[in-house]
């Protein structure tokens, strides 16, 4: 297992819906933005918004890539999603296979 000294981050994002889901993660890829983008679907999300709890089905990304590029992720991710208030949250990587984060180094700009 190879130490990332934080280069690394996952990135958790969650979309209203399979379509909105895929578009974000083609973008990511394609754009090299993220190595990978797993796209979880009907994922049940409790939370508080607008002064009252709520609950909604909705479609979980996990987006592998680099801290350099988290700004731009978000970016995008705020400029196409139907949510005024997207969930984009980055969780650092300490470490994994040698192998895959050499991929995601390459794969991502």
């Amino acid at each position: 297992m190879v130490d990332s000294d934080m280069e690394f981050i996952v990135v958790l994002i969650t979309a209203g819906s399979m379509d909105e889901g895929e578009k974000i993660a083609n973008f990511l890829v394609e754009n090299h933005l993220a190595a990978c983008v797993n796209v979880v679907p009907s994922v049940e999300s409790f939370f508080f918004w607008e002064g009252k709890s709520d609950r909604q089905s909705e479609v979980l990304l996990v987006a592998k890539s680099r801290k350099a590029l988290l700004d731009n992720i978000i970016g995008y991710v705020k400029e196409i999603h139907s949510y005024s208030v997207p969930e984009i949250i980055a969780i650092p990587v300490i470490g994994g296979s040698d192998n895959y984060l050499k991929w995601v180094r390459e794969t991502t700009l």
